[in-house]
């Protein structure tokens, strides 16, 4: 279904028509289960390239994330312990960590390692798959599909995920991710992460090589 030369919805000049019907894509993957989350934070952060972010009527496609560790990564939220607001973290894997950022974005990171062990994988970038009409709305944006959903903030608003999400388990219900039956193939970039300032070094941001969607090449 994919291969290294996987189009785009912008390559395929889709601008105003959803590249799959939800039901096809529903059809197209199937449903993760928690003990893919229960793994190494990097391990599990590599695995989401590809893989189906869907939130009610809209999904897209994981083409960026970035791998945040923990106590030792001071670039982490749950290196300044256990609080209300980090609480996700630290619980059962497969599970919602929604934060609030820059007094205007929210965030959506997957959280990942065995229940006590905090780490979580912000998801950076989708190519838009469905539901690209409410995207737009909520966006206010008319321009190419694969701006609607490359950036953090940008992939929370296209998607109508909020707080309200925070906690949700990712195997079922509104907020889900999925994999596909027949797995994309293409490389995996590794970098530093983007927009921290600390251990601004560790190559823990992980993108779908040459991906125009990306949030930054």
């Amino acid at each position: 279904m994919f291969d290294n030369n996987h189009k785009s919805s912008d390559e395929r000049g889709a601008n105003n028509v959803d590249p799959w019907s939800r039901t096809m894509l529903i059809n197209a993957t199937r449903r993760i289960p928690i003990a893919f989350y229960e793994r190494q934070t990097i391990e599990v952060a590599k695995s989401l390239l590809g893989c189906v972010l869907f939130h009610n009527r809209s999904a897209g496609m994981v083409v960026e994330v970035e791998a945040y560790l923990g106590w030792n990564d001071l670039a982490a939220h749950a290196s300044r312990g256990l609080t209300d607001r980090t609480r996700a973290i630290f619980g059962p894997p497969g599970h919602a960590y929604v934060y609030f950022i820059y007094g205007m974005h929210e965030c959506l990171n997957v959280v990942a390692e065995p229940a006590g062990t905090p780490g979580s994988i912000l998801l950076r970038a989708l190519e838009p798959l469905t539901g690209l009409a409410e995207m737009r709305e909520r966006r206010g944006w008319l321009g190419k599909p694969c701006m609607l959903a490359n950036g953090p903030g940008k992939l929370t608003q296209a998607l109508g995920i909020t707080r309200a999400q925070y906690g949700s388990r990712l195997d079922r219900g509104n907020l889900q991710v999925r994999q596909w039956k027949s797995p994309p193939d293409f490389e995996i970039a590794i970098s530093p992460r983007i927009g921290i300032t600390k251990h601004t070094d560790l190559p823990l941001r992980f993108t779908w090589k040459g991906h125009p969607c990306l949030s930054r090449k």
